[in-house]
């Protein structure tokens, strides 16, 4: 079962989230048919939107990533919820993988490498609050590290990984980190945790030695002495139902719904999200058209 940590430092300078989300990526790629590249790029980006969803503090805020580079990936899109339930999208799914020479997965060739991050919290009240970074490298970890950098000026580390079975294409491990500076941290701390940082193996490594989400936050704030203060599973939900597929279309020109029924006899929409399908007959437009000018159904 996948789940998320959030710990803190006894002395309030550090605060840090893992997750370990495989069966979230597993399932994402099974939705999505994705490639080996494609699943690699989405997996990270669900794992990393789960943690920054996780830290959101008010109930029913909701977070979206959403990542444009110029590779063949295409759109990447996250969203996810302030416990940290994620579903999420790659435009171009069946996009090609490249391999770096020891055999890892080259997500910057998928997602490119010139493109932004742009992130949208929307606490349910008031307009959602926006920002965007310009992408570091396409690695996703990376690009999350300099968002915060950029928009947010939190001195930030982000680890994530996504391990694919080569010959089957499965995932088989999938996690992360996203470990921050707290205004309380002073010279020291940041040099303790760099260090730590640096000689930190990959996420994927830690997860195939067994260790669990805990041991790798204490491995990561090695030297702190540090206080669990949330865990909670975490899973991939997808929120569609007929009833949103409706008001979508409702908030077309009624000639837009008019041509489905003229051209088509009805119409057939997909959720980006988990794929699922909605039909709608002729007569069921006809109703959206009428319920939209206050009539009754007919």
């Amino acid at each position: 079962m996948d789940k998320i940590i959030r710990c803190i430092t006894t002395d309030g300078a550090i605060m840090a989230s893992v997750i370990d989300s495989a069966d979230i990526v597993y399932t994402a790629a099974k939705v999505h048919n994705t490639s080996p590249s494609a699943t690699a790029a989405l997996g990270r980006l669900l794992s990393a939107a789960s943690m920054m969803g996780a830290q959101l503090k008010q109930r029913g805020a909701v977070l979206t990533v959403r990542i444009k580079g110029d590779g063949p990936a295409g759109t990447l899109v996250a969203v996810a919820d302030s416990r940290g339930n994620v579903r999420g999208y790659i435009e171009n799914p069946d996009c090609a993988t490249e391999y770096y020479r020891q055999g890892k997965i080259n997500v910057s060739a998928a997602v490119g490498k010139s493109g932004f991050v742009d992130v949208m919290r929307d606490y349910g009240s008031g307009e959602p609050y926006m920002s965007r970074a310009e992408l570091a490298t396409g690695e996703i970890a990376e690009d999350i590290t300099a968002y915060y950098a950029q928009s947010e000026q939190i001195p930030t580390a982000c680890g994530l990984g996504v391990l694919v079975d080569r010959e089957g294409g499965e995932v088989l491990l999938a996690g992360g980190f996203l470990i921050q500076l707290l205004p309380g941290a002073d010279d020291a701390a940041c040099s303790k945790l760099e260090k730590n940082i640096s000689e930190l193996e990959p996420v994927t490594t830690m997860l195939a030695k067994g260790m669990s989400v805990e041991e790798i936050a204490k491995t990561a704030l090695a030297g702190f002495d540090v206080e669990i203060v949330d865990e909670f599973p975490v899973h991939l939900v997808c929120n569609c139902s007929r009833e949103r597929i409706i008001n979508s279309i409702a908030s077309l020109r009624d000639e837009e719904i008019t041509a489905m029924i003229e051209e088509d006899g009805g119409a057939e929409v997909s959720c980006n999200f988990c794929n699922k399908k909605y039909l709608f007959s002729a007569d069921d437009l006809r109703n959206i058209i009428m319920l939209k000018h206050g009539s009754e159904k007919i």
